[in-house]
């Protein structure tokens, strides 16, 4: 605690560029402020101030450490905001998006917001990708892997995109034994958004990934139709297995070339770096990983 207080009478002084001002900020006399002054350069071996009759400036490695002091202090403002805003109750507009997957987490985010009645949400639904500071978005949740400097992210989970047709369709065009057959058979294809670019699928024989000779029977851009084509019989599709657990478990959609889609694709929740988290968005955080690992 001492170190803190000549920290605080350093920086006061370096900021006033006197002793006199610093002293009467905090209620001690200029000598004070000077003997702790020259107590703490005598303790770092180094002079912080050039001093003459008339003024002080700093030498240069007393404005390094004025810089570094206003770290310190900054990062014990941050420490007590975060404590009062963690006794406070969350509340406040939650601005969040999802990708299409994302309307598997409705309920989820509905058992969110019983919990928590005094956040309003406000949801963007879609795969285009965001600009989660630019767009003013408290949170995302998003697929894959992401480098964003300026973004946080905690891994919330994993699923495989596996290749699917219904009994019906399969009657009518015969079983697919292997991924150079697909050729044959109309594909249900996902064009991504922000790209426009078809989403390849992800198989692979040997480790090696496929390149594939797909015929498209029709183009989508959301999750929805292509799920719903699939189980008419209108074609094969890639589609990520926890979208369509219930199809499988019920038999609508049958999950073909198992062994040729072993890869998993990663679900994260991301935010806007900060140096400490709003009450709101700790608890939306917290609430996503715990409730959506076990999908």
């Amino acid at each position: 605690m001492e170190s803190l207080v000549a920290l605080d009478i350093f920086v006061r002084a370096g900021e006033a560029r006197s002793f006199t001002v610093a002293g009467q900020q905090l209620g001690i006399s200029a000598s004070a402020v000077s003997k702790s002054i020259a107590r703490l350069e005598q303790r770092l071996g180094v002079r912080l101030f050039h001093r003459s009759t008339r003024s002080i400036t700093l030498t240069g490695e007393g404005q390094l450490f004025l810089a570094r002091c206003h770290r310190i202090f900054c990062e014990i403002s941050a420490a007590e905001a975060e404590l009062l805003q963690s006794q406070s109750v969350p509340s406040g507009r939650l601005k969040i998006s999802l990708p299409s997957l994302g309307l598997l987490f409705m309920s989820k985010l509905a058992s969110f917001q019983h919990c928590y009645p005094e956040i309003e949400l406000e949801i963007d639904c879609s795969d285009r990708m965001v600009e989660v500071v630019e767009e003013g978005f408290d949170a995302v949740i998003r697929t894959g892997e992401h480098s964003d400097s300026s973004l946080m992210l905690k891994k919330i989970g994993k699923y495989r995109s596996i290749v699917v047709a219904s009994p019906e369709y399969l009657a009518r065009h015969g079983m697919p034994l292997d991924p150079e057959a697909l050729a044959q058979h109309n594909a249900l294809l996902y064009r991504i958004p922000n790209s426009g670019k078809i989403m390849p699928w992800p198989v692979y024989r040997d480790g090696q990934r496929i390149e594939l000779d797909l015929k498209a029977s029709m183009v989508v851009n959301t999750l929805e139709p292509q799920i719903c084509f699939a189980e008419q019989g209108i074609g094969i599709a890639c589609i990520p297995d926890i979208a369509i657990r219930e199809h499988l478990r019920t038999g609508r959609l049958q999950h073909i070339l198992a062994d040729y889609t072993p890869s998993q694709t990663t679900l994260s929740v991301l935010w806007p770096s900060s140096r400490h988290l709003s009450p709101k968005l700790r608890v939306f955080i917290d609430f996503m990983a715990k409730n959506l690992s076990p999908l």
